[in-house]
């Protein structure tokens, strides 16, 4: 049936019109792109170049661009070479190039300025290697000498110059990323196979990069990496120097530094590449072993490389080798990006301090007890969980004179909610906690922080909103109007029915109604299939803390039918201002509208005492539909959709709605994209530290089968 079902809709007209009209959407956003891709195939087509190597045919060196072309006055192949290539295959290799850099360009940049771009990179590419060539070539150099006969045609400087300026848009940390991933690629192109086109590239990357660092539109403010692009810098130049050990091993090439037929040693190439496998993780997470490996295995090379090249005379007296650039190549190449390695990592030796054992690896931060935590936050106040922070399970740290609340789990170090700081101070507070977690080797986030907090991250931090604090103003609180019906409904009916409220301290309660409290949570849990949630939702435990009142709902022969816990929320100085609602239990078969007629009493109760709101909680990743429409908020609303028929989240949030409630929400502080799926984890295992994955699975499958849900 599904299958026939996603039939009908391909053939629906409706929806064939729909991708036609996203297709035609996009092509009005790439026409420069769309027009030329389509030009290369007609030429392509028009020649058989598409079919045959345009440099084989007879009239390629009147298209072709290159040092000889311009010697002979053929200044019109600038225009005329970005329309062919050298060979069918590159049609393939060249269009994600094409389309990422002359089409990112554009849908970023418009058209003209797009085509702008790529002009002026294909003349600098060709026009300046072929001037850098006609001055090598008087230094005798032979690789120079060769390329100075070399034709070459293609869109690829103009292409790769869009990309770079492209690059430029990106936030950081991506736009740092990138641009190490193209000198990577090119720099690995020039130094191996340095081929004409290869010099074009690098110096059509290098012009690129100068421009837009010089351009003010494009010009970014820089600064000294962070600890985690440290880490992330050495350990992608670790794999890059692992592939051209490789390359040495199996790729012939013939570069501007000797040629490789190949000549490279298995055992030594094996060596390397077995260690640095072995010590590339480690310098990614700030093992200062690591760290230590890849010295060690830097200076080895370099030394290697060294007695290479003094023996390199012996070699060649004892007809060993033939000349020099035997193995110069060889030896100076994988020299070059081992000294790189070498210099990058001493110089940001401080972002590879992290202990090995996991047992060491804890915040740079002065550590609180739970106590003095807790005192800092009657001092400071904080926001409608902070309550939460004083939980069992939380770690305690110093922030200046401030707090701060976490968990670790997955190597991730989670904040619970705002930093407990005066005011003024959360934004250095939460860059005190990034800094720690990263010399810790953890990955640092933020959740449930409010909106206020969230303006304040740390820079280059992203936000998401993962919840929605509902809260209810008591300052002139009435059940009124057609809005309070359901719940003056409740009220009503719940003295009827002779239903008690009563706003209670549950330690202090008779040993009876605990085991009534403790045997309704437990068949509540029970109906779950997992165990109680934690982290932000708190259990009977909890409840039992001297400071949280808990309301009861008891019938005339003492029958509890329901509880709600409350959190206190402290303003500073000592002061109660709210209350937060934590635990929702009711008894099966009880009265039924119990948990209305409990939040509604206890909202009425904290309203004649002068507190200023009650807060109703915020549900786990329930937000609004108007809330952000991106890639990270579309894949948190697909998982809020897996968890809803185990805990009704989303049915619980719309519960709270009748009490007319007003939203603020609730974030997600994260560095950058690159940490989410780890942090899914960090949460996951916070929520349940307890579940199994056999747990997780039968649970999975329980709710997604049919007529699954929830009830609270």
């Amino acid at each position: 049936m599904a299958a026939q079902t996603t039939r009908e809709d391909a053939q629906d007209p409706e929806t064939t019109e729909r991708r036609a009209n996203r297709v035609l959407a996009l092509l009005r956003r790439v026409p420069v792109t769309a027009l030329f891709v389509l030009a290369m195939l007609a030429v392509g087509i028009a020649t058989g170049s598409i079919l045959a190597p345009a440099s084989e045919q007879p009239w390629f060196d009147r298209v072709a661009t290159g040092l000889p072309a311009f010697a002979d006055g053929r200044w019109w192949t600038i225009l005329t070479s970005p329309f062919f290539v050298d060979s069918p295959w590159v049609y393939l290799a060249l269009a994600p190039l094409l389309i990422g850099g002359l089409g990112w360009a554009e849908w970023r940049f418009g058209s003209l300025r797009a085509s702008g771009l790529f002009a002026a990179g294909h003349a600098a590419g060709v026009l300046v290697t072929a001037g850098l060539l006609a001055l090598l070539t008087q230094t005798g150099w032979p690789w120079a000498a060769r390329l100075a006969e070399t034709l070459d045609v293609g869109p690829s400087c103009g292409a790769l110059a869009a990309l770079v300026f492209a690059i430029a848009t990106l936030p950081a940390p991506w736009r740092l990323r990138a641009r190490i991933a193209v000198i990577i690629w090119v720099g690995i192109s020039v130094l191996y196979l340095g081929r004409l086109h290869d010099l074009e590239h690098a110096v059509t990357m290098v012009a690129a990069l100068l421009a837009a660092g010089w351009i003010p539109a494009f010009r970014h403010p820089s600064g000294r990496p962070s600890v985690r692009e440290w880490r992330l810098i050495a350990f992608a130049g670790l794999i890059a120097i692992g592939a051209i050990q490789v390359l040495d091993l199996i790729v012939p090439y013939d570069g501007p530094l000797g040629s490789n037929h190949p000549t490279a040693s298995f055992i030594d190439v094996a060596v390397d590449v077995v260690v640095i496998a072995l010590v590339a993780n480690g310098v990614r997470r700030g093992y200062w072993i690591a760290w230590l490996g890849t010295i060690l295995l830097a200076a080895y090379n370099l030394l290697t490389a060294a007695l290479g090249l003094a023996l390199l005379p012996l070699l060649v007296e004892e007809d060993l080798i033939d000349a020099p650039g035997d193995l110069l190549g060889v030896l100076l190449t994988p020299a070059l990006f081992w000294a790189a390695m070498l210099l990058f990592i001493v110089v940001g030796r401080g972002a590879f301090r992290v202990p090995l054992r996991r047992s060491r690896r804890r915040l740079a931060a002065e550590g609180l007890s739970r106590e003095e935590a807790t005192a800092r936050l009657r001092r400071f106040g904080g926001g409608t969980i902070s309550w939460m922070t004083t939980w069992e399970g939380n770690s305690h740290a110093a922030a200046e004179h401030g707090a701060l609340a976490f968990q670790t789990h997955a190597d991730v170090a989670i904040l619970l909610g705002d930093p407990i700081a005066p005011r003024g101070s959360h934004r250095g507070a939460l860059e005190h906690f990034a800094r720690a977690s990263q010399q810790a080797g953890l990955i640092p986030c933020a959740f449930s922080t409010s909106a206020g907090i969230a303006e304040e991250r740390p820079e280059g931090w992203r936000s998401v909103v993962i919840a929605e604090d509902t809260i209810v103003d008591l300052p002139g609180l009435q059940f009124t109007g057609k809005a309070w019906g359901a719940v003056r409904t409740a009220m009503n009916r719940a003295g009827r029915e002779d239903i008690e409220f009563r706003m209670v301290r549950l330690a202090e309660q008779p040993w009876n109604v605990l085991a009534q409290v403790r045997a309704i949570s437990e068949q509540w849990t029970g109906d779950k299939g997992l165990p109680e949630m934690r982290f932000t939702l708190g259990t009977v435990d909890e409840a039992l803390d001297p400071e949280v009142w808990v309301g009861i709902a008891v019938d005339a022969e003492g029958s509890l039918h329901g509880i709600t816990s409350w959190l206190p929320v402290y303003g500073g100085e000592g002061r109660v201002v709210g209350w937060t609602l934590d635990l929702m239990r009711r008894r099966d078969g009880g009265f039924g509208p119990v948990m209305e007629f409990l939040i509604a009493s206890s909202a009425k109760h904290f309203a004649e005492q002068g507190y200023a709101f009650v807060s109703l909680s915020g549900a786990p990743l329930v937000r609004s539909s108007e809330t952000g429409a991106g890639p990270v908020d579309q894949v948190l609303d697909g998982i809020a959709g897996l968890i809803e028929p185990l805990y009704g989240f989303a049915s619980l949030h719309r519960f709270k709605q009748k009490f007319n409630p007003r939203s603020e929400p609730l974030h997600l502080l994260y560095r950058d994209e690159g940490d989410l799926p780890r942090i899914g984890i960090a949460l996951t295992r916070a929520y349940l530290p307890d579940a199994t994955l056999r747990d997780l699975v039968s649970s999975a499958a329980s709710a997604a089968a049919p007529g699954a849900g929830s009830e609270r």
